[in-house]
C-alpha cells in the first residue's frame, strides 16, 4: 500500500499589479526532479499530472507515451513562469516549503484562473491501495450526456500495465481525448491529462462488464456524466461522411489574409492544377497540432511534388496581430513551410466557421481536412484527427492519408 501524503501548504497571493508578479515568501528556488502537479477543476475535483524538471529552463510533462518538453521557464527569485509550448496558456507559481510549488494556470484570451500545486519528489500520479482489478483493457462503447438531447457516442480504448495502472484515450466522431494515463483502484477509475490546452479528466465505476457514475470534467468550466459497456466491435460513424458539400456545389472558393496580412486565395496561380488539402484548424486545438505535426512532416518529406497544402486558421485569439503571434509560434515549433491564412479571429465558433466556408453543410470538428483534385473538385471531407493517443487508428489514418493524395497526384 502506498501512502498518499496530504501536505500542507503555505497560503500565497498574487499581486494584480501591472506586471502580474508573484508576491515572494521566501527566497526558495526551483530544485531539479519530479513533481506531481495537481490543478484544482470543477466540482473542486484534483487533476493530478507529473512532470520533471531537469534544468532550470527545461521541463517534461508526461501523459502516459506522451512527452511534452516546455523550453519557456523562468525562475526570478521563488517565482516560477511557465509558458506552455504552442498553446496560449500559462503557469505561474511560487516555491514555497520543502520545494513544493502554488499559483495557478491560465490559457487563452479570457485567461480564467485554475489553482495550481506541485509536491517535489512524488512520483505517482494516482495513489494505489489494492493489487488487483477487475481486467478494463480492450474497446467500450461510451455514451456521453446519457438520457438527455445532448448525447452522443464515444469508443473508449484502454491498456493495462502494472501495478494497477491504466491508460487510453476516448474516441469521438470529432477527435479524441488526447494520452489518459491513471489508474483502476478498488473498481475506481481515474484518468486524466494535461497537455497545457486541455486538462481532461475521468472517474468511474467498474463493475463486470460496465462503466458506471463516470463524470467527465474538462477544466474548472465544464462537466457531464458518461456510462460505458465492453463493446470490442464497437465503432463510430465514418468520418469521411460527417461534412460535405452542399447541393449544388462541387468546389470550395476562399480569400483570406495569410500571417503577413496579404490576402491570399484559393484560386491563385500557386495552387492551380495541383492536388489541394485544406487544414480547418486553430492554435489553440490539441487534435490539430496532432494533425499540423503529421502535415508538417509530410510536406517537407513525403508529399508528391504537385500536392499543396492549406491551413484555414479560426483563432480565439483577437486582433489579427494577436492571432498572427499565436500562429507564428504554431509555425516555428513545428517547422510549417505550407501557408497558413487568419479566417476568422476573436472566436472559434462552428456556426461563424461554417458561415466563412458557406459551401459546407456544417464544421463540426476543428481539425476537418479537404481533399481536393488537381481540378479543383473536393474529392473527400474528414471530420476531426485520430492523433497518436490512438494507436492503430492514426496509423490507419495516415495510411489511407498517403495512399489517397497519391492517388490524387498521379490522376
Amino acid at each position: 500500500m502506498r501512502i498518499y501524503v496530504t501536505i500542507i501548504f503555505a497560503m500565497l497571493f498574487f499581486s494584480c499589479q501591472k506586471e502580474k508578479k508573484v508576491e515572494r515568501m521566501n527566497s526558495s528556488k526551483l530544485k531539479v526532479g519530479t513533481y506531481r502537479a495537481e490543478l484544482t477543476v470543477k466540482d473542486q475535483k484534483r487533476l493530478p499530472f507529473i512532470f520533471e524538471v531537469d534544468s532550470l529552463n527545461k521541463l517534461t510533462i508526461y501523459n502516459a507515451e506522451e512527452e511534452i518538453i516546455v523550453d519557456e521557464l523562468k525562475v526570478i527569485n521563488d517565482s516560477v513562469i511557465i509558458k506552455l509550448p504552442v498553446f496560449d496558456a500559462i503557469i505561474k507559481a511560487a516555491v514555497i516549503e520543502n520545494g513544493n510549488l502554488k499559483g495557478y494556470y491560465s490559457k487563452g484570451p479570457k485567461h480564467i484562473k485554475v489553482p495550481f500545486m506541485a509536491v517535489y519528489d512524488l512520483h505517482f500520479r494516482y495513489p494505489i491501495t489494492s493489487k488487483k482489478h477487475q481486467p478494463i483493457a480492450g474497446g467500450w462503447e461510451v455514451t456521453f450526456s446519457p438520457n438527455t438531447p445532448n448525447s452522443y457516442k464515444a469508443k473508449g480504448i484502454f491498456k493495462e500495465e502494472g501495478d494497477n495502472k491504466i491508460s487510453g484515450t476516448f474516441l469521438t466522431e470529432t477527435g479524441d481525448y488526447r494520452f489518459l494515463e491513471g489508474a483502476l483502484d478498488k473498481g475506481n477509475l481515474k484518468l486524466s491529462c494535461f497537455d497545457g490546452a486541455h486538462a481532461f479528466l475521468f472517474d468511474g465505476v467498474v463493475k463486470n462488464d460496465s462503466i458506471t457514475s463516470g463524470m467527465f470534467y474538462s477544466g474548472n468550466t465544464y462537466s457531464e456524466p458518461w456510462v460505458a459497456v465492453k463493446n470490442d466491435n464497437f465503432e463510430l460513424s465514418d468520418p469521411n461522411t460527417l461534412t460535405y458539400l452542399k447541393e449544388g456545389y462541387n468546389s470550395v472558393d476562399f480569400t483570406f489574409p495569410d500571417l503577413e496580412g496579404r490576402e491570399v486565395s484559393i484560386n491563385d496561380k500557386r495552387f492551380k492544377g495541383k492536388v489541394i488539402i485544406v487544414q480547418i484548424m486553430g492554435s489553440w486545438c490539441p487534435n490539430c497540432l496532432d494533425e499540423s505535426k503529421y502535415l508538417s512532416k509530410y510536406y517537407t518529406n513525403r508529399k508528391p511534388d504537385n500536392t499543396e497544402v492549406i491551413a484555414l486558421a479560426f483563432e480565439q485569439a483577437s486582433p489579427h496581430g494577436k492571432a498572427a503571434k499565436n500562429l507564428n509560434r504554431l509555425k516555428e515549433r513545428l517547422g510549417i513551410k505550407y501557408p497558413i491564412l487568419i479566417a476568422q479571429t476573436g472566436s472559434a465558433s462552428k456556426k461563424l466557421a461554417a458561415e466563412k466556408l458557406p459551401m459546407l453543410n456544417h464544421v463540426l470538428s476543428y481539425p476537418t481536412t479537404l481533399f481536393i483534385d488537381k481540378a479543383g473538385v473536393v474529392r473527400k471531407i474528414h471530420t476531426g484527427f485520430n492523433g497518436p493517443a490512438t494507436g492503430k487508428k492514426y496509423i490507419d489514418f495516415t495510411k489511407e492519408f498517403e495512399a489517397f493524395v497519391a492517388m490524387l497526384s498521379k490522376e
